[in-house]
């Protein structure tokens, strides 16, 4: 953890989880063979939706943070993740969950998955 991402108590600033966790959904997309950059220059785009998170234990300055990311269900309109964030003691210091909606970058109206996506997941047999 760099010291900037930290408040006066040297814990994570909980703001910075946003960022932490698109991290981990570019990521996890990648690993499907599926990149952001492609998506958005085909015509789609993912607004957030929603962001929860529930907080178990800080995380503290110069802490190493695994942020594992997963997809519990088959996207749609809407595709969401689930988030686990971990120190290097294995310890859970939060969960959270965010839901992004495919929305056509022309008509800014939601729109399907693309059958690309779908096909990616269920090629790369991701657990949902």
């Amino acid at each position: 953890m760099r010291y900037a991402e930290t408040d006066q108590m040297g814990y994570v600033y909980y703001g910075n989880y946003a960022q932490y966790f698109e991290v981990g959904r570019v990521e996890l997309l990648r690993s499907l063979g599926i990149s952001y950059r492609q998506l958005e220059e085909s015509g789609v785009i993912l607004p957030v939706l929603d962001f929860n998170i529930k907080y178990h234990k800080p995380a503290r300055y110069d802490e190493e943070l695994t942020i594992i990311t997963s997809m519990p269900s088959l996207p749609s309109v809407r595709i969401s993740f689930d988030y686990q964030t971990l120190n290097a003691q294995g310890d859970l210091l939060n969960e959270g969950h965010t839901t992004l909606v495919f929305v056509n970058k022309e008509t800014n109206k939601p729109r399907p998955c693309p059958a690309s996506i779908i096909e990616n997941i269920r090629a790369k047999q991701h657990p949902i």
